[in-house]
């Protein structure tokens, strides 16, 4: 697969800060000003990193209930700790526990607090449960779930750690769901204990390891039309070489199929970025989504794109309006 170019390069940010006024003995202030040059970038190696960790086989598909969820729950959370996370309110750890049809399960979040509008939250999620390992057969039986969603979660821990060394005005909550695949059961538990009020935006990433039928440098969201939030990131991606079009698959209804949907039904203006051409994508739910099948530059791209479309969200300069589902979506 042709790597894709990202037109800005590296996403930099220089961020200037002024020392304070000291104050002279005979009373009067002058200002000493110092700059301090910071540069923030998102790196393929970290990507690669992660991504190859959370779809190895050692975490045999990372379905609810097994061994393997459980490695891929503590490698986030170790994650989440080297970043500087602090945890949801109410949980003394990352870990948002609870149990679904007799299976203990767990929401991994993290917490970057805002600085002027810390009361103001965004969301960045991904899910990261899968289908496990097929019971017999021969062969490769693992379900590695590369693109569905390690991918995804790469990004959000990519997305923290990018977010956390930049700064925020609104918190971000960083969520990796868990049970997506049995029918958005950990991001359907989270929506239950939130003032969805307080929720500005959700940014939700599923299957962003291919190049997509938009073609390189593009990303597709769904239910672009459901909210102002794609036009948005449209606005903030002109100039850079990356651009965002809506969801080209809307027979396939993906807007209420990822974990964006229970956000949503809550009326939380909350999409789903994704890169896949799903229509055609043979290893969707198969043993064969594995790490090599994707590109690493796509991934890292698409995060860079993120970062970069959602910023005037999350340092508060713009509100997506709010969705409204109709019972008939449902």
């Amino acid at each position: 697969m042709k790597k894709t170019l990202f037109t800005f390069g590296l996403l930099a940010v220089i961020i200037s800060c002024n020392s304070t006024r000291k104050a002279s003995v005979s009373g009067e202030h002058s200002q000493t000003e110092k700059t301090t040059k910071k540069i923030v970038f998102i790196d393929s190696a970290t990507v690669r990193k992660h991504l190859y960790t959370l779809a190895s086989d050692e975490m045999q598909g990372r379905k609810p209930g097994t061994d393997g969820i459980e490695k891929a729950a503590k490698y986030i959370e170790n994650e989440f700790n080297r970043i500087g996370l602090t945890t949801f309110s109410g949980l003394e750890t990352y870990r948002q526990n609870f149990e679904h049809k007799g299976i203990k399960m767990f929401n991994i979040i993290g917490v970057l607090e805002g600085k002027s509008k810390k009361e103001e939250y965004v969301i960045i999620s991904a899910h990261y449960d899968h289908l496990g390992v097929k019971e017999d057969g021969e062969g490769d039986l693992i379900f590695n779930g590369a693109n569905d969603d390690a991918s995804g979660v790469t990004g959000v821990l990519a997305l923290a750690e990018y977010f956390e060394k930049l700064g925020t005005e609104r918190s971000i909550i960083f969520v990796a769901f868990t049970a997506e695949e049995m029918g958005l059961v950990g991001s359907t538990y989270f929506g239950k204990g939130i003032d969805p009020s307080k929720y500005v935006a959700g940014i939700n990433l599923e299957l962003i390891g291919k190049t997509p039928s938009t073609g390189s440098n593009t990303a597709w969201l769904t239910g672009f039309e459901r909210s102002d939030f794609g036009r948005i990131i449209q606005k903030n991606l002109v100039g850079t070489g990356y651009q965002l079009f809506p969801d080209p698959y809307v027979t396939f209804n993906l807007f209420f199929r990822s974990d964006n949907a229970s956000l949503a039904r809550l009326g939380v203006p909350s999409h789903s970025f994704s890169t896949t051409p799903i229509d055609i994508d043979k290893d969707y739910h198969q043993v064969s989504d594995e790490s090599e099948t994707l590109d690493v530059s796509v991934i890292t791209e698409t995060i860079k794109a993120v970062a970069k479309g959602t910023k005037s969200i999350i340092n508060g300069k713009d509100t997506p309006t709010r969705v409204v589902i109709e019972e008939t979506n449902k």
